[in-house]
């Protein structure tokens, strides 16, 4: 198994999850109104008068047949807006309750 961590902005709203969704991974945790910045580019999203976006993020456990699938659909959605920005993270889960 795998945890895919995703740091998106909530002008996605629940386009994330449907993204989730069609690839048949139901289970997630999300995280509303989620403050940070990019690496390399893009503005900070901090929810104040300056920054006004916000982000939300979501952790999924998936099986490992599932992650290439669902890397893809987000890859195809960021390069759709790039302007709003996607950040993944694939992890590996040693141990789950």
């Amino acid at each position: 198994m795998k945890a895919i961590f995703i740091s998106y902005n909530q002008a996605y709203g629940k386009e994330i999850a449907e993204i989730l969704n069609f690839n048949g991974q139901r289970g997630f945790t999300q995280w509303n109104d989620v403050c940070g910045q990019g690496t390399a580019d893009g503005e900070p999203h901090f929810g104040n008068h300056a920054w006004p976006t916000m982000n939300e993020a979501i952790l999924t456990v998936v099986p490992d047949d599932k992650v290439a699938s669902i890397m893809k659909d987000l890859r195809k959605k960021d390069s759709d807006t790039p302007e709003l920005g996607i950040r993944a993270y694939v992890l590996p889960v040693e141990d789950s309750l």
